[in-house]
């Protein structure tokens, strides 16, 4: 949020109780004031030609590896183990935010969210969920929008 108030980004903020031994988005829809379809999670690969990159995809949505292996110049690419994320990223599994990674890697938003007024991400920690426009979401991480979900 502290980016996003840097670039001077307008934006709003949900919470939640999150409860890993019980958690799905649709329990989360109890908790917050908007639509659960308009959250979207923040998924980290590694490409075997340029190395590590981010997707962003509907909740209930499947990466295709295929579409964001062309759209990101990879022949293949493969999700990072759960272990590799906190020390790559800065964030924890459930925690995930596609802003503010201690590195900035390639951004690939689905396409889904160009028929969106707001989508909903993770903000950096569990609980915490920002929404904001899609455009705005591409800029503040220099994301690009591509097919990249079943």
């Amino acid at each position: 949020m502290r980016l996003l108030d840097q670039k001077k980004i307008d934006y709003q903020v949900a919470t939640y109780e999150y409860d890993a031994a019980n958690f799905t988005p649709e329990k989360m829809q109890a908790f917050v004031d908007f639509d659960i379809n308009l959250l979207y999670k923040t998924l980290v690969g590694k490409g075997n030609k340029t190395g590590h990159l981010v997707g962003v995809i509907p909740k209930d949505k499947t990466l295709n590896f295929k579409l964001l292996s062309k759209a990101s110049g990879n022949k293949k690419m493969t999700l990072i183990p759960q272990k590799e994320l906190l020390p790559l990223t800065g964030y924890i599994r459930g925690g995930c935010s596609p802003m503010g990674m201690k590195k900035q890697f390639p951004v690939y938003l689905d396409a889904s969210m160009l028929a969106l007024e707001l989508v909903y991400v993770n903000a950096g920690q569990r609980g915490i969920l920002v929404g904001l426009k899609p455009e705005d979401l591409a800029k503040v991480t220099n994301g690009a929008f591509e097919e990249i979900t079943e």
